[in-house]
């Protein structure tokens, strides 16, 4: 996801360790592309792990497996009891997960870890042009604003004219004006050039609304993508909890590993 343009006023607060809303956006960016990264990470390592249990000539049954586990939590001994509860809860989870997704064995949990890869792509390239076009439309409102805030003061400012005692006195009041006023002046000015540049020179008028409405709908595209990546992590997270167990019961049984075909 591409970060924001702080601009020179937000990058000098910043500088002096005064958090500004970019800064915060920004920051927040630079957290989810971090989350991407790992979440890709976690998927390849998963796939890793497959790839080498997708050779075995004898694939467990997973839904088998883990009913194993499930079972010999369950009569385990008293001293251990809280804990089972937590197992059992953990496998019975998995067990759902396994049944929704209609993964049997290790190339169903392949087919599935393939779909989360490309899943967790498609996020990616979802995200991009969208968090590039609330970029260019927060700058537009952005300078949009700006430009209908100081026109009067900028109006004002043009309409100066030294008068008959300034002139005796030699006093230049649009000067003073411009002093007084000179931030409210160039935020105007930079707006103006910007809209112009944006709008082929017609910014006598600009379509705020318009703006506004594109933005609140891309907002809630975002949205709808993000809930999409927290679906997601879950899904990665439950495949991972399967690998483990499975591994467990493995390692724990290499009469079951021989038959398996992984030793």
């Amino acid at each position: 996801m591409p970060s924001v343009h702080l601009g020179v006023a937000a990058s000098q607060m910043e500088r002096k360790g005064i958090r500004t809303e970019r800064g915060n956006r920004n920051r927040e960016i630079a957290d989810f592309n971090k989350e991407l990264r790992q979440l890709k990470a976690r998927i390849v390592k998963l796939q890793n792990w497959l790839d080498e249990n997708d050779k075995s000539p004898k694939q467990p049954m997973l839904y088998d497996t883990i009913q194993e586990v499930l079972f010999r939590k369950a009569k385990s001994g008293k001293s251990q009891y809280h804990q089972d509860i937590a197992n059992v809860k953990t496998f019975a989870n998995m067990l759902n997960f396994l049944q929704k997704n209609e993964i049997a064995d290790v190339s169903d949990l392949n087919n599935k870890v393939n779909a989360m890869y490309q899943k967790q792509s498609d996020i990616r390239g979802e995200l991009k042009p969208v968090e590039r076009r609330l970029k260019v439309l927060g700058e537009h409102i952005k300078q949009g604003e700006n430009f209908k805030k100081y026109k009067p003061i900028y109006e004002q400012y043009q309409s100066i004219e030294p008068g008959f005692a300034d002139k005796l006195f030699k006093r230049e009041p649009k000067t003073e004006f411009y002093e007084k006023h000179r931030a409210e002046i160039t935020l105007f000015e930079v707006a103006d050039r910007y809209l112009k540049e944006h709008l082929n020179g017609k910014v006598s008028k600009p379509p705020m609304k318009k703006w506004r409405t594109e933005y609140a709908e891309l907002s809630e595209k975002r949205d709808t993508i993000y809930r999409g990546y927290y679906s997601l992590k879950d899904e990665v997270k439950e495949v991972e909890r399967v690998r483990r167990t499975v591994d467990e019961v493995l390692r724990e049984q290499p009469q079951k590993r021989r038959e398996c075909g992984l030793e």
